[in-house]
């Protein structure tokens, strides 16, 4: 497992409406479901059965889902559930309303680095720490690009651009660190 936490690397999805979506093409039950999110989605942290059920459970509340019919199993009978029109429409608005990007004005590097240089402490040092974590974690995302399949290749390439971003703006800050220290200071 990567040293890093997933949700960083596909961010934060709409389970919602990714079980939307797996219904869109057809009626599933839970179990189906999670087993389908977990295959696409979250390979190293697979969906919670609780969360799929209870997920559900707000879809079908709000109308956005119905129950289709049940199978008999070898456990408790399953519970087949179908998108509605409602379901679609939502689902569709959501796949062609645009994600706002995520930016960072006010990030937790950028307040170690000024915390750094106004207790007297290395700023270098929280600098380079940071550097080391992140090219670790791009390694480690490299290997499972390569090792894996095209899902894992698209997770990986969307995380290692971000983590470039951040080493860009390391090396970018280390070179101004003198001049922010002199900010920091005289403030």
């Amino acid at each position: 497992m990567l040293g890093i936490d997933t949700e960083c690397i596909v961010g934060v999805m709409s389970v919602k409406h990714a079980l939307l979506g797996l219904l869109e093409s057809q009626s599933r039950h839970g179990y189906e479901l999670k087993h389908s999110y977990d295959e696409y989605f979250t390979q190293d942290k697979p969906l919670n059965y609780g969360q799929v059920y209870s997920t559900l459970a707000r879809l079908l509340r709000g109308g956005l889902v119905e129950e289709s019919g049940v199978e008999a199993g070898a456990g408790p009978d399953r519970k087949r559930y179908a998108i509605t029109e409602a379901g679609v429409t939502d689902l569709a608005n959501w796949l062609t309303k645009p994600e706002e990007p995520a930016v960072y004005l006010q990030n937790t590097m950028y307040v170690k680095v000024v915390l750094a240089l106004l207790s007297g402490r290395e700023a270098t040092a929280v600098l380079d720490a940071q550097r080391t974590t992140h090219l670790r974690a791009m390694r480690e995302l490299t290997q499972r690009k390569n090792e894996g399949d095209l899902t894992d290749a698209l997770i990986c390439d969307h995380a290692l651009f971000h983590l470039d971003a951040d080493l860009r703006w390391l090396e970018l800050t280390a070179s101004r660190l003198d001049e922010l220290a002199e900010r920091v200071r005289a403030s």
